[in-house]
């Protein structure tokens, strides 16, 4: 990884207390002049400030909603580059309260992108969209160009986000980008519930000893991609200027069904258990299917490829929550 792009820049990441917002941070800690993480710390959207143990006198936290415009306004001034992270990411919930969704997967991305195009439109915004934009799946692996008809509210106010993005490049020239992420997991992520990701709960519920319950036998395709994967990600699209203006996919590249990742979670876990249970409504009104992404668009714009395989994320996930376990699900 080549950080020369940021030495001496200032890097504001929106969402920065949260799973890809912190390990971001933890990357970029040390080598750019300024790294300021804005979290409104909302409960149970997955800000926590242990996320940042190790880095706090490198970072600057300013605990603010990304809806609040004059906050944005002052912000986003003299920043080079800016990690729009924020938002809520549970599909189910989008589900049940789509007016939230709406303010924090809409309202608040326009008050960061026009608080970019009134204060700042010299900056990189980088967005993380995702793989739910797309819905139902008609071939895989799913490119960029695959129809995009989400089967949730949250896909829908996601894929909007976008759209707003990619509009600001095209009519405000800002020097945006979207990352479409599919299902990241590693350490720091948000573990008190199973609604912000399937296999990081799987590895809660294997360190607990507990029963993995799969859902139509737990046949479906899913493309996990591991955290740091995807920070690099970001980071090099941020570099690059090829990347504006554009979206892409960020994914392993490999399908993996949920029967094998629930039991490579117990197999590295060394406990745990799994069963298989009849699909809730709920759940598969809004099922999307298998899903594997194509992400050569990404290396041929950025040349960023995924690195790490599936069993070497999840142990280090595994040893992650193992010693930290108590600042992510106890009570």
């Amino acid at each position: 990884m080549d950080w020369s792009p940021f030495e001496g820049k200032r890097v504001l990441i929106t969402g920065g207390l949260g799973f890809i917002g912190s390990n971001l941070a933890h990357a970029l800690a040390g080598r750019c002049a300024e790294l300021t993480l804005v979290d409104s710390l909302i409960p149970q959207y997955g800000g926590n400030l242990f996320n940042i143990s190790g880095i706090e006198d490198k970072v600057r936290v300013n605990i603010a909603d990304v809806r609040d415009s004059s906050s944005m306004d002052h912000l986003v001034q003299g920043q080079d580059f800016i990690f729009n992270l924020a938002g809520q990411v549970s599909h189910i919930d989008s589900m049940l309260d789509p007016f939230t969704d709406l303010e924090y997967n809409c309202r608040s991305h326009l008050s960061v992108l026009e608080a970019c195009r009134k204060h700042n439109p010299e900056a990189k915004v980088l967005y993380a969209g995702t793989r739910g934009q797309y819905g139902k799946i008609e071939r895989l692996p799913v490119d960029e160009d695959h129809p995009e008809r989400p089967m949730d509210i949250n896909g829908i106010h996601k894929m909007a986000g976008e759209r707003y993005h990619l509009l600001y490049h095209r009519v405000h020239g800002l020097r945006t980008c979207s990352l479409r992420l599919t299902n990241t997991y590693g350490p720091r992520h948000y573990m008190r519930t199973s609604r912000q990701g399937v296999l990081s709960w799987f590895i809660r519920l294997a360190l607990e000893g507990r029963e993995i319950r799969l859902f139509g036998g737990g046949r479906q395709q899913r493309d996990f991609n591991y955290v740091e994967d995807v920070v690099e990600a970001f980071l090099m699209a941020a570099a690059s200027p090829d990347a504006d203006g554009q979206a892409f996919n960020i994914g392993s590249g490999r399908a993996t069904t949920l029967r094998e990742a629930a039991d490579l979670a117990v197999r590295v876990a060394g406990a745990g258990r799994v069963t298989e249970a009849e699909f809730p409504d709920d759940k598969k009104k809004i099922e999307i299917g298998n899903y594997c992404a194509d992400t050569r668009r990404a290396e041929r714009a950025f040349g960023w490829r995924p690195k790490t395989p599936l069993e070497d994320g999840v142990r280090r996930t595994v040893e992650f929550f193992r010693a930290h376990w108590r600042h992510y699900w106890s009570e």
